[in-house]
């Protein structure tokens, strides 16, 4: 007992080892796994971000561009006309024809308003001229609504944007573009723009700023176009998106000879996030677009153009699949182990149990043999040396000579049938008769065998007799044998009752012969039916306390009759004895 159970506790120290083994690797792969999935993951968002904010800086380069390449002179309402004449080609005088802004009536779902500080600190826009030029917008270009919703966006930026402020807003991170350096120079170095264009363009800039000096109420601080000669310098600065307060501004700083224009753009940073985000949402629709206020703060995932960050969440782990190639793996993996320890543990119960029961075998048997052995030899030597003078006494030592012999040898033959059916041995011989004429054959054997134990069989025929047809296909030898182990049985466990009689019944139920052997004994224990038909189950202690036999005749008997095609089974057991019934197929 002892032996088995360490047996048994080294193959569950190896089974657990195996299983902690490849619970480790398994975990390590699907560790890998997940990381390979997260990196898989994360390039393509990095892939995704990088193309979204493709997106979005080329979204903002038209109007980033528009901004940047309008004249300075726009930012006034209405500014004074260069060399223009009239219908008899007679020059106008400077001054006399005023030229409406293209941003007097500018709209866009992007810009809120246009302003610029100029050089006396004021805030100006053109998109809200004063007095006459009003009446001349209100009639021409403007509603009035609109007119007061752009005088109310500009007493909003008067109380959040300060010229101060500005000024660090248009602050470059290099030195000014100079977009003129003087005008002769501008009409000589421009090879985009026609030269007539260019000079066009310095002479409306100086009146542009000549027509704001003489819009402001205050008293001008810039010089008129009578005063400034027509080589002052003209500089206009790159333009820079900042934040002031809550405000998205483009702003740039010109300057006209001595003067210094701040001026700008209000962007609505609503209407830009919503339209970016929807360019961008079939790439990232978790994403969001986040301003950034400090200028010392230099995030990653930047847009180039306005002061933004593109900001996504990270996605959540998605399920992962139940039979990817690495789970899958794993799953016929842990199939083959769980497998593997089940044949195992199959084989090892199966050789445990096959050593346990040739011990008890090998016990029962040499208990077995102890009793007739001893028998033997006492009785040949007192015969041998004529101790026994009675012959009455003889004859008795020689009967039980030879029932310790028969004895002997039904234990032999049965061993070496059963060894026979373990080796596969099929059965070859086929005897072909009726059912009344098996039990007819049969009968006197069996009841001389009963005989021998001290018991009387009664042989029942059968109440209605099949026609001639009915045939049993089967060996003779094979049923005779099984019947005897019945019989002997019943011999053995049924001696003690006062009824000694043992019952042979047959008939036919179908396709089946069906043979039962009853006996009027005290049946089997409730224990030993539950290992009724396995092959030595009796040990030499049950041996001595029961009947004598090893525990291989039912056994035995059972294998040869499903080795016939038929079977074997106890269908009663109580006080009232126990009945045996063996099938038999019919042709």
């Amino acid at each position: 007992m002892k032996r088995t159970v360490g047996i048994w506790l080294v193959f569950g120290t190896c089974v657990s080892l195996a299983a902690l083994a490849m619970a480790r690797l398994g975990s390590t792969a699907l560790a890998l796994e997940r990381a390979e999935a997260r990196m898989r993951r994360q390039a393509l968002l990095d892939e995704n971000l990088q193309i979204a904010l493709w997106r979005m800086d080329s979204a903002l380069a038209p109007l980033i561009a528009e901004e940047g390449t309008r004249p300075y002179f726009t930012y006034s309402a209405f500014y004074p006309a260069e060399r223009a004449y009239t219908q008899m080609y007679e020059v106008i005088k400077k001054g006399d024809v005023l030229v409406a802004s293209p941003l007097l009536a500018y709209e866009s779902p992007r810009v809120l308003l246009h302003f610029q500080f100029g050089p006396d600190g004021r805030l100006t826009s053109p998109e809200v001229p004063d007095g006459n030029m009003r009446d001349i917008a209100e009639t021409r270009f403007l509603r009035p609504r609109q007119i007061e919703e752009n005088v109310r966006r500009l007493e909003e930026l008067r109380r959040k944007v300060s010229q101060p402020a500005m000024e660090v807003a248009c602050a470059p991170a290099g030195p000014p573009t100079e977009l003129m350096a003087s005008f002769p120079a501008v009409i000589e170095e421009s090879a985009s723009i026609p030269s007539r264009g260019s000079k066009e363009y310095a002479m409306r800039s100086r009146n542009a700023i000549n027509a704001q000096v003489l819009n402001q109420e205050k008293a001008p601080t810039v010089p008129t176009s009578a005063d400034r000669a027509s080589s002052d310098p003209v500089s206009q600065g790159p333009l820079q998106a900042a934040w002031i307060h809550d405000l998205l501004i483009l702003g740039r700083r010109v300057r006209v000879g001595k003067a210094t224009f701040l001026q700008g753009c209000w962007l609505d940073w609503d209407a830009i996030r919503t339209s970016l985000m929807a360019d961008v949402a079939d790439l990232l629709p978790h994403a969001d677009l986040q301003p950034i206020r400090n200028a010392d703060e230099s995030p990653t995932r930047r847009l180039a153009s306005i002061p933004a960050r593109l900001v996504s969440d990270p996605e959540p782990d998605p399920i992962g699949a139940p039979w990817t190639p690495v789970r899958l793996s794993l799953w016929i993996a842990w199939a083959c182990l769980i497998v593997a320890a089940l044949a195992v543990a199959l084989l090892l119960g199966g050789a445990l149990s096959l050593s346990e029961r040739r011990g008890t075998f090998v016990s029962a048997v040499t208990h077995e043999l102890r009793t007739p052995l001893t028998t033997f030899r006492l009785y040949t030597e007192m015969l041998t040396e004529d101790m026994v003078g009675d012959p009455a006494v003889r004859r008795s030592y020689l009967q039980t000579l030879r029932a310790e012999s028969d004895r002997l040898g039904h234990l032999v033959e049965n061993v070496l049938a059963f060894a026979r059916l373990e080796r596969g041995r099929s059965i070859g011989r086929q005897d072909v008769l009726g059912p009344a004429e098996l039990l007819d054959r049969l009968g006197p054997s069996l009841v001389a065998r009963a005989e021998q134990g001290g018991m009387a069989l009664e042989v029942r025929p059968l109440d209605v007799l099949p026609g001639p047809d009915v045939q049993v296909r089967t060996d003779l030898s094979i049923v005779e044998q099984i019947l005897s182990n019945l019989v002997d049985n019943a011999t053995k466990y049924a001696a003690s009752t006062p009824d000694r009689r043992i019952h042979l019944e047959s008939e036919v139920a179908g396709s089946r012969l069906v043979v039962s052997v009853r006996d009027h004994g005290p049946g089997l224990p409730p224990r030993a039916t539950r290992r009724l038909f396995r092959a030595f189950s009796k040990s030499a202690h049950d041996a001595a306390q029961s009947a004598p036999g090893v525990g291989l005749g039912l056994a035995l008997s059972r294998r040869l009759a499903r080795a016939l095609g038929g079977d074997l089974r106890l269908r009663q057991n109580g006080p009232g004895g126990a009945c045996f019934v063996l099938t038999l197929p019919i042709d």
